[in-house]
């Protein structure tokens, strides 16, 4: 019994990575917030979201992300500037030009990887 419990523990972890680190739900809702506003983030002008209204195709549907991005840095450094892995890319750099503080990015990176 103790096997399979600890066996769900790891799944849990591995399935939901943001929150596995003490995070609920309503703790994601600012990075959801910001991913929505059509004056902040603005995932959805080029991103189909679940849940968004009038997404753009223009950028890859936001969908596993934990397994397109297993580590988190690695996304984080996507949303921070994506021209260091593509300089032919039309996502704006949100970090490099503060576009969105550290702390929206982080909100953001926190709510796309339970996408």
């Amino acid at each position: 019994m103790k096997i399979v419990l600890m066996l769900l523990a790891v799944a849990a972890t591995t399935i939901h990575p943001a929150l596995a680190e003490d995070q609920t739900p309503t703790d994601l809702q600012p990075g959801k917030t910001i991913a929505f506003d059509r004056n902040a983030g603005n995932c959805l002008a080029c991103h189909a979201i679940d849940d968004g209204e009038l997404p753009g195709n223009s950028g890859p549907p936001l969908i596993q992300m934990q397994q397109r991005f297993p580590e988190r840095d690695v996304l984080r450094k996507q949303v921070w500037d994506a021209t260091v892995r593509n300089p032919n890319t039309v996502m704006p750099p949100y970090g490099k030009h503060m576009i969105l503080t550290e702390e929206q990015i982080d909100q953001v990176v926190d709510y796309l990887l339970t996408l």
